[in-house]
This record gives structure tokens, sequence and C-alpha cells, in this order.
């Protein structure tokens, strides 16, 4: 069932296109009978028309308050048929960054399972390119009618337009985009080189207090989520480090594996994998509590840094204007998917906390994400500049 709509599950025949044009058939099926009913009092009309004394004026006026009737009923049915027949046709989940990394994961669970609620194809496009502006430029000029949605790490996107701006980014994420629902946090955790000795917080913070200036951090460019949250937790910490940014991540983790640089802070999937390795060691988690799929990192609060808390959260976004009863349903379906073991299970094995929201809440969620990355942003964008 689709709670949102009342619309039972079809039987399939296999053929996607099939079943679709089936689907609608039936939904508009209703829609007939108030036309029926139209002509059944047409029919009497004539009838009645066609006798010799004709109609009396009270006999007209009772067919015409039926006429009317039925013409009310049958454009109540056609509108009626209008808003249950979403989707009518595939959903196009666009990815800004490149298949296999941990947006597109995560943008696939959630495309795969939502395809299964809603018995229509969900595609997933990857439009790489740009720190995900591509991405969130296809979107934003796309129809506003719920077939075109954007899978955002909303974090990376905030940071990215506050910091080199909304002209520049070719968007505006708070204005352009309408928050559909957030559907989970990937906790963030700092890296050190096994070469570096570094295995704490308290560690990181001697060595940094001893060599000010020294100790280098490894960022995928300026602008970048490492970057600005690595900066925050040098404003949190006191400490003095050096940024050295890198044309993506891939070089970055490199240097880290040979300790060219000592620190890089990454989501926690990219952390399990680097961690599989036996080259690099967790120094802390940037999360309220520890995660599961890591119980023996500490939190950055447990190790004597509490504001230290950050996540990449992740939220799936439709153009501005789309109607919201098309936001509502999709809503209501994602919150369906997120129920899914399998997406759950999924989600667990890449350390996604996963999170249920309404399509207000969302907004809030990414409004309060704008403000609070602004302030950090602005001294970062200004010492770049």
């Amino acid at each position: 069932m689709w709670p949102a709509y009342g619309i039972s599950t079809l039987p399939t025949s296999g053929r996607p296109g099939a079943d679709a044009w089936r689907r609608r058939f039936l939904l508009f099926l209703p829609s007939f009978f108030p036309f029926f009913l139209f002509l059944a009092s047409s029919h009497s009309f004539i009838h009645s028309f066609g006798r010799k004394d004709n109609m009396t004026r009270a006999e007209l006026s009772s067919w015409w308050q039926s006429a009317a009737a039925g013409a009310t009923m049958l454009l109540f049915g056609m509108c009626s048929h209008a808003a249950t027949a979403f989707p009518e046709k595939p959903i196009t989940l666009v990815v800004g960054f490149p298949a296999g990394g941990g947006v597109d994961v995560v943008g696939r669970t959630i495309a795969q399972s939502l395809s299964t609620r809603i018995k229509t194809p969900v595609v997933v496009d990857n439009k790489a390119g740009a720190s995900g502006a591509i991405a969130a430029q296809s979107v934003k000029r796309a129809s506003p009618d719920g077939y075109t949605l954007l899978m955002a790490p909303t974090t990376s996107y905030v940071m990215s337009e506050k910091m080199i701006g909304a002209e520049a980014a070719g968007y505006e994420i708070t204005k352009d985009f309408k928050p559909v629902a957030t559907v989970g946090e990937l906790p963030l955790v700092m890296l050190a080189s096994k070469q570096s000795g570094i295995a704490s917080y308290t560690d990181l913070s001697a060595r940094a207090r001893k060599d000010p200036g020294k100790l280098a951090y490894g960022s995928s460019g300026n602008g970048s989520t490492e970057h600005i949250v690595t900066e925050w937790f040098r404003q949190q910490a006191g400490v003095d480090l050096l940024h050295v940014p890198y044309r993506g991540s891939a070089p970055a983790t490199a240097d880290l594996f040979s300790g060219e640089i000592q620190i890089i802070v990454t989501t926690s999937p990219t952390a399990l994998t680097n961690l599989a390795t036996g080259r690099v060691t967790a120094v802390g988690v940037a999360s309220a509590q520890r995660l599961p799929v890591m119980p023996d990192v500490p939190t950055f609060a447990e190790q004597g840094l509490p504001q230290f808390v950050a996540a990449s959260v992740y939220a799936v976004l439709a153009p501005k204007g789309t109607p919201d009863s098309v936001v509502a349903a999709l809503n209501a379906a994602l919150n369906e998917a997120l129920n899914d073991e399998a997406t759950q299970r999924r989600f667990a094995q890449l350390g996604v906390q996963t999170v249920h929201s309404t399509p207000a809440q969302a907004r809030e969620l990414l409004q309060n994400e704008s403000t609070k990355w602004e302030r950090v942003v602005q001294p970062i964008r200004a010492a770049v500049r």
C-alpha cells in the first residue's frame, strides 16, 4: 500500500511500460462513472424532449441540476485521478559525484528501495564534477514535477556555496531547491598516518603545540568538507595546523598512507576502507556517540573537545516549485524505503545513521546547516582570499 494515497499495489506483468499503462487505466476508470451518470441524465432529457407535450419548467430545472451534478462529479473524478497518478514514469535521482563513492552508494541504496515502494523505476544519473555543482545546476533547471531529484550531501553543498559564493557555485541551496527528506548522516572521522605516531586527540594536540604549523592535514581542495571541518577543529582545539590542498581525495589519501601528511578528516565509509589497510589510525569520531561500526574509536567529546561534532548530512532535494502533494508522496515513500531491512543493513555497513523526517523538518535542518557553516566559513574564506 501507498499510505499517502491509499493506492493498492497492483499485480505486475513484468513489463514496466505495460504495467504503467495498466495502472494508469485502472486509476482513471472510476472517473468514468460520473460521466455515465451524465449520459443517463442526457438520455432522459432527449427522451422527454421528444414527448408531444415537451418538458415542464420543473422537469427542465431538474435535468439541469442533474447535468450540473454529473459534470461536477466528472471533473472531481478527473482531478482525483490526476492527484493519485504520480508517478507515471521513471524518476531520475541525480548524483553529483562519481560512481562507487559514498554519495553514489547511498543514492543507489535509496533508489533501489524507493523503486520497490512506488512500483516505478528510479534511475541514478551520475553528473560528477565541480564538487557536485554540475548536478545541482542540472536539477535546479529541471521541471519541478518530482521526476528529477538531487541526492545531496547538503553539508558539502552548503560549504562549497558559502566558500565561493552562490553566483560562482551556480545555485543557492536553501532557495533553489525544495527538501523532500533528510535520509541520513555520515559521521566524520579523523585519521592519522601510522608514521606520525598519533593515536589520539591528546597525541595530536601535544604534537601541534610542540611544533606549531608543522603538522600537516590534507583535503580535496580549498572549500572542501575536509578543509572546512578541519579548520573548525583547529579553531576548537586552539592549535596551528598546515593545510595541504589536493586535487581530489585520492592523492590526499595516498600521501596520508606514505606519511607526507599526518592528518585527514573523512566520512565513516571512507575511514573504514582506509583503516582496513592498516596504514592509518583513527584519532576520533566527530559524533555525539561512538559509531557501531567502529566501537573502539572514541568521540572527540570523550577526549576533551565536546563542541567538535560534525557530520555530512544527506538529503533528497527537488527543484523549487515542485507541488507540495508530490513532495509529500515522495517523502512518505522515502521514509518507508528507509525502514527497509536491506537499506538499514547497508547503511549500517557504511556507518550511515538513518534519519526520518517530514519535508518541513528537512527544510529546517538544511537552513540550520547553512547558518552553522556560514559562521565557520567566513574567516576561512577571508584567509584563503
